[in-house]
């Protein structure tokens, strides 16, 4: 979702795009398959309905939220996000402190979102964990995708278009 709002917000090229997610998407599948050769050598292993950290919402789910609590909370977590990173890297932003506040917005993120989603606002971290764990996990993948992407493009014109301008 980041790149693609980096892209939207015209700091990136789309081939450097597709490379960048095509990696991401591998990364994440790697990532959960590692993740699933760990946790399935424990005897009597059973792939629980969201698991590897699968992301979810609903009946059964964490703090069981609904679909809108889901989907508000990815995009507007995402927008936020992107809006940190494009500020911060910006010659606006503060070079030296970017990863610092960057890292902090994050981790913030997942403070106030794990107990809606488990937080995802990267589609690629949803996507690993969902195709082992299959059943809900794969079935809700969706609004991983779409609303993280939402938020990002929106981030990415209101950077565009509200705040990238020269000083005065």
């Amino acid at each position: 979702a980041v790149t693609i709002g980096v892209l939207a917000a015209g700091k990136m090229k789309v081939n450097d795009a597709i490379g960048y997610i095509v990696a991401q998407c591998l990364g994440g599948i790697f990532g959960a398959a590692i993740l699933y050769l760990i946790v399935s050598g424990r005897p009597g292993f059973s792939m629980p309905e969201w698991g590897l950290g699968s992301n979810g919402w609903g009946e059964g789910y964490l703090g069981n939220y609904n679909l809108l609590s889901a989907f508000v909370i990815e995009a507007f977590m995402t927008f936020l996000f992107l809006f940190v990173i494009l500020g911060t890297t910006s010659k606006f932003g503060n070079g030296a402190m970017a990863g610092l506040a960057i890292g902090v917005t994050l981790m913030l993120i997942h403070l106030v979102a794990i107990p809606v989603t488990g937080t995802s606002v990267n589609p690629a971290r949803s996507l690993g964990p969902a195709i082992f764990a299959g059943g809900k996990a794969l079935a809700q993948l969706w609004l991983f995708f779409v609303a993280p992407v939402i938020g990002a493009i929106i981030a990415a014109l209101v950077w565009r278009f509200g705040f990238e301008k020269e000083k005065a």
